[in-house]
């Protein structure tokens, strides 16, 4: 996961959600205006397994509440509440169900937005693109793999793919330089460029890479 900066919410929305009775999906509810800022804050990847969303989200999109609409009605309309998810194999088997579709009326504990802890600290991934706690915590593996069902083997093998070929490029090029400052620099321009948006998009899974060049950064520090 990446951490999210909610920004302010579509005018259409707020316009929408000003009117007496307001409700989520309700009559000219301005869902597609939600949907592209939601996903323009998100880089255009899904808040929970970092996959990449279509420009045309439909129907590749889904409007995740945090908080669900069954048990929290009243934050239905709430903008820190919404993000913007993948459609987490819909309508396949519970076993290849991820992210809000797996979800559910279940709760989290791990924040999307909070600096404390920055959720990106929390996880940490392998050369086999499982991911779990970094402090192995049992709590946040029971979320990341029985609610969200992030080490569903489609997602490990798209994470697994991004580790490989970031260990490969940055083992291959960090050769050419001399010494450690240099390597170190070497390691954080890449990690930069992993956190740069591209035409506001972020790279898939780059919290994989960004996870990787940490590790090489803390070990060229030391």
């Amino acid at each position: 996961m990446k951490r999210i900066n909610k920004i302010q919410p579509p005018k259409t929305f707020v316009e929408f959600c000003n009117k007496p009775h307001a409700i989520y999906d309700g009559s000219d509810f301005p869902k597609e205006e939600l949907r592209q800022s939601l996903l323009s804050e998100q880089g255009r990847i899904c808040c929970y397994c970092m996959k990449r969303i279509p420009e045309n989200t439909y129907p590749y999109m889904k409007v995740e509440h945090f908080k669900c609409q069954d048990n929290y009605g009243e934050l239905q309309l709430h903008y820190p509440n919404l993000f913007g998810a993948c459609i987490g194999n819909e309508g396949k088997p519970k076993k290849l169900q991820t992210c809000d579709t797996k979800k559910g009326n279940s709760d989290l504990t791990i924040s999307l937005t909070s600096n404390a802890p920055n959720c990106e600290t929390l996880f940490k991934y392998n050369a086999e693109g499982e991911i779990s706690s970094i402090n192995d915590d049992n709590d946040i593996n029971r979320q990341l793999n029985d609610i969200l069902n992030l080490n569903m083997q489609t997602l490990k093998d798209e994470r697994r793919e991004v580790y490989l070929e970031v260990q490969k490029n940055v083992e291959a090029e960090s050769r050419q330089f001399a010494n450690r400052q240099l390597k170190l620099s070497y390691f954080q321009q890449e990690k930069e460029k992993w956190l740069t948006r591209n035409d506001n998009k972020f790279r898939p899974y780059c919290m994989v890479a960004v996870y990787y060049l940490n590790k090489k950064i803390r070990q060229y520090q030391n």
